[in-house]
């Protein structure tokens, strides 16, 4: 069954290890996972692809809006780390039993910014689709075809 579509995802992977071959529209990734969990380490882990999509488009995302600004922004680098916390760890969240999945994400912005040009492309950061996605509810429905 040819489910890709425009905008669609397929992974594909053999049931005796962990690799899966990715096709995203016209590219192709691996994903995998370290040898340390079992896997042969021939691709990112899923974590890490999460990780890569927040990133990729946080940068887009703030790049895009200081250009419109013409503002002086030559780079952004965003630096991604997840983990998992106990709730009862979390001053800030309404679960409070449990554990909580975190990311952490530091942006460097590159360029003779002000600070106020730099706070609010923090602001613009937290607006990329994808951080909207990942905090906002997510219902994943799925069913064998």
């Amino acid at each position: 069954m040819d489910l890709a579509k425009v905008g669609s995802v397929v992974v594909r992977g053999r049931a005796a290890g962990f690799a899966q071959e990715i096709h995203a529209g016209r590219h192709r990734m691996i994903a995998d996972e370290p040898a340390s969990a079992g896997g042969t380490d021939t691709g990112s882990s899923p974590y890490e692809l999460l990780l890569a999509a927040l990133g990729a488009c946080t940068s887009m995302t703030v790049a895009m809006y200081a250009r419109r600004k013409e503002w002086p922004l030559r780079e952004v680098t965003v630096y991604l780390r997840h983990s998992r916390i106990h709730a009862a760890d979390c001053m800030d969240c309404e679960t409070k039993e449990g554990l909580l999945d975190r990311i952490e994400r530091d942006i460097h912005f590159d360029g003779p910014l002000s600070d106020e040009q730099r706070s609010r492309l923090i602001e613009i950061a937290n607006k990329c689709p994808v951080h909207r996605t990942l905090t906002s509810e997510i219902k994943i429905h799925t069913r064998a075809v």
